[in-house]
């Protein structure tokens, strides 16, 4: 018998069956083209003889599998789920368990297992982060669910998942209903957040310092040696080394500057919205991408549009110095923008999420992946309760440290006509939570004056609620309390 199916041949399921049989387990795999079943049997699977079984029908793969039943799901997300879900639940047994490692909506995932509970069936969704490589090499695992599921599914997903270098599984149980879709939808914000300010740092170099790609690829390694060190750098290094072996043009310079995107970012942003987050970074990451597809737009645009036209004189490996500074203390914030996002959502949907083993999870295998995400561990494990991440003794003197050169680099970056709206917004970010008193307050009256939305008082006890008639005659006001 096999120990688990799987569904769903594109090429993050199949590296994910061969993972799994090259830890020792039986894989049963099917896809709704049978032919991709055959075809992968013979090829890519080949060596795994029988450990990676083809079946042509999801009956035959049923029919495969030891009890209880596990099977995984990587098909696109959204009705597609669904629909295998519709198809299997009639050939399960109550004690089965499904999987879903797509990147389904949170919510999605909270009411399949709101269905499947009351089938008897168990439900896991789980994201699943590290691209390709990660599925066949490795991923980081955030399984999230039926709790009841995770002694069955736990021996399995640590085995196929990356490990740090002690050995320890980037993988672990996250919490009930959608939690882990929901860890992983964070993720990605903070992905989005990551590859921008890396762009920002990018294109300030280039444009204001004037480094061609070459000389730029010797930033990005060098700054992979510094608290910098992350996959992300590490491939920014060797994309800006790569050259086109038809032109013998670096390689950058021949990509459209107009991004894609499959959406999880977005939901991040729409769901800090909800929960009152201000998760700045993440959302002008969103919108630095919807701004990128307007290439037709932009290219009209600068034709009339001008800006800055002063040439920069600075001195180079200082500015160099300045962007690598501004970059980490940017990074530091999505990141504590990202955990400020997952402590609302844990308060909102009753979850226990454990902070410091999200950011070990993320350590490797997954495209965040980054030295200082230990760093994020051990500020969680000196204090549980730790309320935000820039209030962590190492963390805060980083920033602090580096507000220097994070403001000379955005004030560059304005003066030169260059957008960096995640390094400028996280900047705003961290000067707003510093600061004990916003202008919020002109913000309330003005909400009063025209709404009679009421404010609370300085010199009253919080909760209680005034309004002003701001249209009396004669200059004078009166304030009536309302309790909240």
């Amino acid at each position: 018998m096999a120990d688990i199916g799987l569904i769903g041949l594109a090429v993050m399921g199949e590296n994910l069956a061969l993972n799994m049989a090259a830890h020792g387990y039986t894989v049963a795999v099917y896809n709704r083209t049978t032919a991709r079943v055959d075809e992968f049997v013979a090829g890519r699977a080949h060596g795994h003889g029988r450990s990676i079984r083809g079946c042509h029908s999801l009956e035959e793969l049923v029919a495969q599998l030891a009890r209880p039943r596990r099977i995984m799901m990587m098909v696109q997300a959204g009705p597609p789920v669904d629909a295998v879900i519709a198809a299997l639940v009639p050939l399960l047994d109550p004690g089965d368990i499904l999987i879903d490692g797509g990147n389904s909506h949170y919510t999605d995932t909270a009411r399949r297992c709101d269905e499947l509970a009351a089938r008897g069936l168990l439900y896991v969704g789980t994201g699943v982060s590290g691209g390709e490589e990660g599925a066949l090499r490795g991923p980081s695992i955030m399984p999230g669910g039926h709790p009841e599921a995770w002694p069955h599914v736990r021996e399995l997903l640590q085995a196929i998942a990356a490990k740090v270098d002690d050995g320890t599984p980037c993988c672990e149980w996250i919490g009930s209903g959608g939690a882990g879709h929901y860890v992983k939808m964070v993720h990605n914000g903070i992905e989005y957040a990551d590859m921008q300010m890396i762009c920002e740092a990018y294109a300030l170099l280039r444009e204001v310092a004037g480094l061609a790609p070459a000389r730029l690829a010797e930033v990005f390694r060098a700054w992979n040696q510094t608290e910098l060190n992350s996959y992300l750098i590490e491939i920014t290094a060797a994309i800006l080394a790569a050259t086109d072996p038809q032109t013998g043009l670096p390689m950058i310079d021949l990509i459209l500057d107009a991004a894609g995107q499959k959406g999880t970012g977005k939901w991040t942003s729409v769901d800090a919205l909800e929960l009152g987050a201000p998760a700045t970074a993440i959302t002008e990451a969103v919108f630095a991408r919807y701004l990128s597809a307007l290439k037709d737009e932009r290219v009209a645009a600068a034709a009339q549009l001008s800006g800055p036209a002063a040439p920069w004189r600075g001195d180079v490996e200082a500015f160099v110095e300045d962007v690598r500074q501004a970059l980490y203390a940017a990074k530091i914030c999505s990141y504590a923008q990202g955990f400020q996002l997952l402590r609302l959502a844990a308060a909102a949907h009753g979850w226990q999420l454990p902070f410091g083993t999200i950011a070990l999870l993320w350590r490797a295998g997954c495209i965040i992946r980054a030295q200082f995400l230990g760093r994020i561990e051990a500020a969680f494990a000196s204090d549980a309760r730790l309320p935000h991440l820039l209030l962590a003794p190492y963390f805060r003197d980083a920033v602090v440290g580096a507000q220097g050169a994070w403001r000379r680099t955005v004030s560059t970056a304005v003066q030169h006509g260059i957008a960096v709206p995640t390094l400028a917004s996280a900047l705003a970010y961290f000067d707003g939570y510093r600061t004990a008193r916003l202008p919020a307050n002109l913000l309330q009256a003005q909400r009063d004056y025209f709404g009679a939305h009421q404010y609370e008082r300085v010199d009253r006890p919080r909760g209680a609620f005034f309004h002003t008639d701001w249209t009396g005659h004669g200059g004078t006001t009166s304030s009536t309390a309302y309790t909240a």
